[in-house]
């Protein structure tokens, strides 16, 4: 066999997997009244990038925390002045413990724990269409005409610093408590004062959704709906309001 015959050895290199996928997430609240209909609130919100990568990484590593458990509600968002002008604080979104502004009420909305007493309406389900990039967590969370306790009899309030006039709100991770102060706060949404009152039913839809970006496409600058009708969404800013 001559020089110029001889087979040529190969060596498979080393390198890295070339993944250029990603993964994005995006949040959406609206909340109403289930006896009238009437929408309050209809928004997006902001996403806390770092505690939400941390939960994610347990609840796929099975470590029994990080999953969403509760919604925290307060009242530090917004400041309004005498002449009903509203100013809108920044969501909270960066910093391991990051809270709500005034928290002054939760709500357990993981139906798997033995503290939700009414599963049917504070509760969380997972949507997926097959062939769709994109899943959603669909949470659920009632506010019934007793709760919480001590509010007011009609919501007419002319007092905005009220416990239960809230304006912002949060999903929360499980780390162990309830409402535990290890809890990581995951979402952040800050808009107009609401009062919840005797006399009203308030119903939060929160629709978390998460995409692949392997096919992202932009095809829509409209907010999410819990109906699953957007097919694509924008990275947009991370402002929640």
């Amino acid at each position: 066999m001559t020089q110029d015959n001889k087979p040529t050895e190969t060596k498979e290199e080393n390198r890295k997997p070339q993944d250029n996928t990603g993964v994005m997430m995006t949040g959406h609240i609206k909340i109403s009244d289930p006896e009238t209909g009437e929408v309050i609130v209809d928004k997006r919100n902001a996403i806390h990038y770092e505690n939400m990568s941390q939960a994610l990484a347990n609840s796929l590593a099975n470590k029994t925390t990080g999953f969403v458990h509760e919604i925290a509600l307060g009242n530090g968002g917004t400041s309004v002045d005498p002449t009903g002008i509203i100013t809108y604080l920044t969501p909270n979104s960066t910093g391991t413990n990051a809270t709500l502004y005034n928290q002054t009420y939760y709500k357990v909305v993981d139906d798997n724990s033995a503290t939700n007493k009414d599963t049917t309406r504070n509760k969380m389900e997972v949507r997926h269409t097959a062939g769709n990039k994109y899943t959603d967590i669909v949470v659920t969370c009632t506010l019934d005409y007793g709760e919480p306790t001590g509010q007011a009899a009609f919501d007419n309030t002319t007092d905005f610093n009220g416990d239960y006039v809230f304006d912002e709100l949060g999903l929360k991770s499980w780390e162990g408590t309830e409402n535990g102060s290890t809890n990581k706060l995951l979402t952040h949404v800050i808009f107009h004062p609401v009062q919840k009152s005797l006399n009203r039913l308030i119903q939060i839809d929160y629709t978390l959704r998460i995409q692949s970006l392997t096919t992202f496409t932009e095809t829509s600058s409209t907010a999410l709906s819990t109906s699953n009708t957007v097919s694509g969404t924008t990275s947009g800013g991370n402002t929640g309001y």
